[in-house]
């Protein structure tokens, strides 16, 4: 069962979901980390999957983002930077030293950046359809989201994550579940003002130096779990990471595209939990 907790950290609410199996195993918990414009809900069913397996999980919603705190931009920066502080708060506070990360999506990226620099800390990685290259500029959707005046006008509609999740998966989501993703839309404009300075201060040019340059040197057993269908991101960069280094695999989901994690759970949730059993020589 999937357990809604909210913990505190220098003032934030984090708004997260945790399994906790009843027959655990002895590997670290997993976090599970979102993209835009979504929220921990968007690996409910994996994470249902991996309690099942024996393995604790735990998804966040980033600080801005679903049931977290939404703090103005004066006092929370929305940048790449703070994301990684917050980020590392809300591990410290929930004292997980040791843990597998599983990315996707466009904010991952601040994921990634963490994960560089505390390596002592994680034990696998998992990402799912996350910008891995400098070339990459946010899908003509989200760059929207930064105009002047359009923005403030399309972060504030909840019918943008329909349309956002939607567009990035290209199937339909069930409408039980998109009411759960319109929620913090919904109930106030903080979401909407948070998404519009994310887009606007994430520098992601900037970042996806820093991830390209970070993977060079990195030695942490990591998994690519790739929808090749995505309309945004192509599946040439993860092909070219798998074929270079020895810690690095990829697994192709054919037919999933942005966001497979919506779709394609099952398959999504057998090719992680039979990575973070297996043995690393």
């Amino acid at each position: 069962m999937i357990k809604e907790q909210i913990i505190t950290i220098h003032s934030y609410e984090w708004f997260y979901r945790e399994v906790t199996p009843n027959n655990p195993n002895d590997k670290p918990p997993v976090v599970l980390l979102h993209g835009l414009p979504s929220h921990s809900y968007t690996w409910r069913r994996v994470m249902e999957n991996l309690g099942e397996q024996g393995f604790r999980a735990i998804a966040p919603d980033w600080i801005g983002s679903g049931f977290s705190s939404k703090p103005d931009k004066r006092d929370f920066a929305y940048t790449s930077d703070a994301y990684q502080k917050a980020l590392g708060e809300f591990l410290q506070g929930l004292e997980l030293n040791q843990l597998s990360l599983v990315v996707q999506g466009f904010l991952a990226s601040v994921a990634l950046q963490y994960a560089f620099k505390h390596p002592d800390t994680i034990n696998r990685v998992i990402i799912l359809n996350t910008p891995l290259s400098p070339d990459v500029k946010l899908p003509w959707l989200m760059q929207q989201w930064t105009f002047p005046f359009v923005g403030d006008m399309v972060t504030q509609d909840p019918l943008l994550v329909d349309r956002t999740l939607e567009k990035g998966s290209g199937f339909v989501i069930e409408d039980q579940d998109l009411d759960i993703f319109r929620q913090p839309y919904l109930k106030s404009s903080a979401v909407g003002r948070a998404l519009l300075t994310t887009a606007k201060n994430l520098q992601l040019s900037q970042s996806l130096k820093d991830i390209e340059k970070g993977l060079c040197d990195w030695q942490v057993p990591t998994l690519l779990l790739w929808g090749m269908e995505d309309p945004w991101l192509s599946a040439e960069t993860p092909q070219k990471l798998a074929d270079n280094a020895s810690n690095v695999e990829l697994v192709k989901l054919e037919e999933a595209k942005h966001y497979p994690q919506e779709h394609w759970p099952k398959e999504v949730s057998e090719e992680m939990i039979t990575f973070l059993r297996r043995q690393i020589v």
